[in-house]
C-alpha cells in the first residue's frame, strides 16, 4: 500500500473543511437573529460553491438568512451546500485512498423512484427542522425538542419514512439530553449540523430512495465486524469480499443488522440483542464463508440480508481473504446522501508492520509511513485488545479519516499465542464463546436482558 499517498496533503480539502466549520458555528448561534459572524459564515458557504448549480440558489438563500429571513427553502439550500462541500471531501479522500490500495471502484449510481411518501409528514418534520435551526443549538429547549415526538411516531409505522424516522428520533433524543442549551458547556457544533443537513435533505421528495439494484449468487468470504453502540441503538456490520458464481470480479459488500436497545445493555450484552436476527455472525466466529443465492444488493453494496437465500460453506479464514481476495475486490459504490468523510470505512490488509506504542497513541508504521490506530473504536465486547493489536503481525482493518488524518480501525489481527499463529478478531464473542472473558463478560448482561424481556412480554399481554 501507497502509505506515503494517505499522509500528503490534499488540495482544496482545508478550504471546504473551513467554510463547513464556518456554517456550523453560524447554526449554533441561530439564524433568527445573526450577527456578523454568522453572516459571514453564511457568505462563506455561499462562496464555497460559487460556479456549482447550487450557486444561485445558495447565494439567495445566504443572503436572506443573513437578514434574519430565511424561509424552509433557504435552509434547505444551505443543508444542500454543506452536505455538497463534505461531499466534495469524500470524493476527494476516496480518491487517494483509491490510489493507495491500487483497487478499483464501482462507478457512481443514480437511485432509482422510491414509494410513495406522505407530504404531509415530510413538510412538518421540515418546519421543526427550520425552527431548531432558528433557534439554534444555544437556544434549544425542552418544549422545542418535544415537538418532533408526533411526527416520528406517525413516520414510524411507514417502511418509505422510517430512514428520516429513526434519524430524528435519535437526533431529538440527543438533543433533549443537552437541555437547555444555554447551559452547554460545549456545543457538537459538526456532529448536530451533520444530523440537521442530512434530516433536511431527507424531508425531499426521493432523497431517501435506496433500490435493491439486483441479487448477489456466490460465496461471501467475511472479512471482519464493526460494532457500533448508540445509548438507544446497535449496530453490527460484516465488511466481506463476495465472490460472484458467474466468475465475475470480487467486490467488497457489507450486511449489517440493527436493533433498538435500552441504555442498560452495554458491552458483550449487545451480541444477546443482534445474534437472532442474523446467523451471518456465528460464520463470522466460525471462519466460514456463506453461499449466496439471490441474495438482494444495493448499488453501494450493502446485503439486504435474508437467510431463505444464505446457507454456510466452507471454512474461510479472514486473513486469507485479505492476503488473496481483497486486493482484487472491487469497492463499492457511495450513494449520494453517504458522501461524508465520517462515512469513510474501507477495508485494508497490513501485515509486516512495526507497532509503536506509547500509552497514548498507537501507530502501524506502513512503507516508512506511520498510519495512527484507531483504537478507540475497537468494541470492548470482543477478545480483541490493545494489547494483541501491538503484539500483531499482520491485521485487517478499516481505513477511516478523523480529525484530520487517516486512521486504522483494526478489525482482525494475527498474533502469535504459545508460539503459534492465532487470529483475534474484534466479533470473535458475536455468536457466542466458550472463552472465558467472554463467557463472564456476557452473563453479566443476561439478567438484564432477562428481565428486559418479561417485562416487554407483559406489557404486551395487557
Amino acid at each position: 500500500m501507497r502509505a506515503d499517498l494517505l499522509t500528503a496533503s490534499v488540495d482544496g480539502l482545508d478550504e471546504a473543511l473551513t467554510a463547513v466549520d464556518a456554517f456550523d458555528l453560524a447554526l449554533a448561534g441561530g439564524l433568527l437573529r445573526p450577527g456578523p459572524a454568522q453572516a459571514k459564515g453564511l457568505t462563506g458557504l455561499a462562496r464555497a460553491v460559487a460556479g456549482t448549480p447550487l450557486a444561485a440558489g445558495v447565494g439567495e438563500a445566504a443572503q436572506k438568512a443573513s437578514a434574519g429571513a430565511a424561509g424552509e427553502d433557504h435552509l434547505v439550500a444551505l443543508a444542500a451546500a454543506r452536505t455538497a462541500l463534505l461531499g466534495s471531501v469524500h470524493d476527494a479522500l476516496i480518491t487517494r485512498i483509491a490510489e493507495a490500495t491500487g483497487r478499483p471502484r464501482d462507478k457512481e449510481f443514480t437511485p432509482a423512484a422510491g414509494g410513495r411518501q406522505a407530504a404531509n409528514l415530510q413538510t412538518a418534520a421540515r418546519s421543526w427542522l427550520s425552527d431548531l435551526a432558528g433557534r439554534g443549538w444555544q437556544g434549544i429547549d425542552h418544549e422545542l425538542v418535544s415537538g418532533s415526538a408526533r411526527i416520528i411516531s406517525a413516520m414510524l409505522p411507514d417502511p418509505d419514512l422510517r430512514r428520516l424516522a429513526t434519524l430524528l428520533d435519535g437526533f431529538a433524543a440527543e438533543l433533549a439530553a443537552s437541555c437547555p442549551g444555554a447551559a452547554l458547556e460545549r456545543v457538537p457544533a459538526r456532529r448536530w449540523a451533520d444530523l440537521w443537513s442530512r434530516a433536511m435533505l431527507l424531508t425531499l421528495p426521493g432523497a431517501a430512495d435506496m433500490p435493491v439494484t439486483g441479487t448477489a449468487t456466490g460465496r461471501l468470504l467475511p472479512l471482519g465486524v464493526d460494532l457500533q453502540e448508540h445509548p438507544t441503538a446497535a449496530q453490527a456490520q460484516i465488511h466481506a469480499v463476495f465472490e460472484p458464481a458467474d466468475g465475475g470480479a470480487p467486490r467488497l459488500v457489507r450486511a449489517s443488522v440493527s436493533v433498538p436497545k435500552p441504555d442498560t445493555v452495554v458491552g458483550a450484552g449487545l451480541w444477546q440483542l443482534l445474534r437472532p436476527h442474523m446467523p451471518l455472525l456465528a460464520a463470522v466466529r466460525d471462519g466460514r464463508s456463506m453461499v449466496l443465492d439471490a441474495m438482494p444488493v444495493t448499488a453501494e453494496g450493502d446485503l439486504i440480508w435474508s437467510d431463505e437465500h444464505a446457507r454456510t460453506g466452507e471454512p474461510a479464514d479472514a486473513l486469507t481473504t485479505a492476503r488473496v481476495a481483497l486486493p482484487a475486490a472491487t469497492d463499492a459504490a457511495t450513494a449520494p446522501l453517504d458522501r461524508h468523510p465520517a462515512r469513510i470505512a474501507v477495508p485494508v490488509f497490513l501485515e509486516g508492520c512495526a507497532v509503536q506504542d506509547d500509552g497514548d497513541a498507537m501507530t502501524f508504521t506502513v512503507a516508512g509511513q506511520p498510519l495512527t490506530v484507531d483504537i478507540d473504536r475497537v468494541p470492548t465486547a470482543g477478545p480483541l485488545t490493545p494489547e494483541a493489536v501491538a503484539a500483531s503481525r499482520a491485521c485487517v482493518g478499516l481505513l477511516r479519516w478523523d480529525a484530520g488524518a487517516f486512521r486504522v480501525q483494526p478489525l482482525a489481527v494475527e498474533t502469535i499465542v504459545r508460539k503459534k499463529p492465532v487470529v483475534i478478531h474484534a466479533g470473535g464473542w458475536a455468536a457466542g464463546t466458550t472463552d472465558k472473558a467472554g463467557a463472564r463478560a456476557e452473563k453479566a448482561a443476561t439478567d438484564a436482558v432477562t428481565v428486559l424481556r418479561e417485562r416487554a412480554g407483559r406489557l404486551l399481554r395487557k
